[in-house]
């Protein structure tokens, strides 16, 4: 087995998966790489950690999005490092080391996907499968300066896949091109091919890019100006997205607090919904792995022994209300966009945090980073990450979330879009 210390210190272990070797197969002499949560026959999954990796077996089969994707052609080439238990948004690993960014040496890749954006980022694979719970593709795919695509909650099986929290669980996937981006896309979808359809409106969340560290006009005028040009101006439009969720997330209420309206530059109703996706994900994390970790006593770096520690001490107490909020974040965001309407959002608070930073500093970072990453995460909608260069010398990236199930038309727009910012 190669160490983590080759490559970017991307991989855990690299063999070779080969593809089905029919010709003009959709992803044909493409390679990817797996993050450790997946299953592959006659291989152990990891789940970022030596202890779960030492008390369980080897795989018997192969995780069915795995299988997918050697039968569309493409050549799996290992398994990445991840975050401990899938439970960090960091990309540390304390035990396999921290895969190298490849856009900023000195600053974390994000997590839990880290390997998996590396991978891609540094050039060592195509395309990479990562899964994201509460934000585990979308913030490497940021802070690696790579397109990060998050599906529909349920969209994609998630079959031979180590569960983190089965409400927002999701098999994400990563690629430095958005034609590679739609076409993974369109084999793990399983979805019937579709002709690109012009979006309805273009809604840019004001309140949403108050919480990024980087001024409005440079996240977003790229963007703007190919939307104008693509579809004209009369397509965006501007809203309160703080305000719109209180109004119609009623349940929130049980998760407002004074800590939450007190912050400065802190949108309450998304704090809120943050605290409420972060209660559900506690409660079924302990769920799936509360009776493994009180048996082993496994060893957890710092950061996730803490939310571990957390997890095991929740309680059913509100659990009912998070469902509330689920259902009824989804049916407000479905109203507000439509069928083909797009919400426009930063993916993270600004650029990627140095490596090592101590934990209280990250904490205003975190709370922000998960009001905005608890939008597409609640509500089971689908979000793109996509890169937009350079700033002040670190990775730049916008978001766009799109009603769930629009997944296809997502996709082409992301192509279309990107395309023409290019130009």
């Amino acid at each position: 087995m190669e160490t983590a210390s080759d490559d970017y210190g991307a991989f855990m272990e690299k063999f070779t998966l080969p593809p089905n070797s029919v010709p003009d197969l959709p992803l044909n002499s493409l390679t990817f790489a797996i993050k450790e949560i997946f299953d592959v026959e006659g291989y152990v999954t990891g789940f970022g950690n030596p202890d779960w990796a030492r008390t369980h077996p080897v795989a018997t089969s192969t995780a069915p999005t795995v299988l997918a994707l050697l039968g569309a052609g493409a050549t799996c080439v290992g398994k990445t490092v991840m975050d401990e238990m899938a439970y960090s948004i960091n990309g540390e690993n304390i035990h396999y080391g921290t895969p190298r960014n490849p856009c900023s040496a000195d600053r974390v890749p994000g997590g839990s996907s880290s390997g998996s954006a590396v991978a891609v980022g540094a050039k060592l694979v195509d395309f990479s499968l990562g899964t994201d719970t509460g934000g585990s593709v979308r913030v490497p795919a940021s802070y690696c300066g790579i397109f990060g695509f998050r599906p529909s909650h349920g969209a994609i099986p998630v079959s031979g896949v180590i569960p983190m929290a089965q409400s927002f669980d999701t098999v994400g996937w990563f690629a430095r091109d958005p034609m590679i981006l739609s076409k993974v896309g369109g084999v793990i979808l399983q979805l019937p091919e579709v002709a690109p359809v012009r979006p309805s409106c273009f809604i840019i969340a004001k309140d949403c890019f108050q919480l990024s560290f980087i001024p409005y006009d440079v996240v977003t005028q790229t963007v703007v100006k190919a939307v104008e040009k693509l579809y004209g101006g009369d397509v965006l439009k501007q809203e309160i997205l703080g305000d719109y969720v209180k109004t119609n997330v009623p349940s929130l209420k049980h998760f407002m607090s004074k800590e939450n309206t007190d912050q400065i530059f802190n949108i309450p109703s998304l704090s809120a919904l943050s605290s409420a996706m972060r209660l559900l994900q506690r409660y079924e994390f302990k769920n799936n792995h509360g009776e493994w970790i009180t048996a082993v006593q496994p060893d957890l770096g710092p950061g996730i022994s803490e939310r571990v520690s957390d997890a095991l001490r929740t309680t059913g107490e509100n659990i009912d209300t998070c469902y509330s909020v689920k259902r009824e974040l989804h049916d407000a965001l479905a109203a507000l966009l439509g069928d083909f309407g797009v919400l426009m959002i930063p993916t993270v608070p600004g650029p990627p945090p140095k490596l090592q930073t101590n934990t209280s500093e990250l904490e205003i970072f975190r709370a922000r980073a998960f009001s905005l990453l608890s939008i597409a995460g609640v509500s089971g909608f689908c979000q793109v990450s996509i890169p937009l260069g350079m700033y002040n010398n670190l990775p730049l990236s916008i978001s766009l979330v799109a009603r769930h199930g629009a997944d296809k038309f997502l996709l082409h727009l992301v192509e279309s879009l990107y395309a023409s910012i290019k130009e």
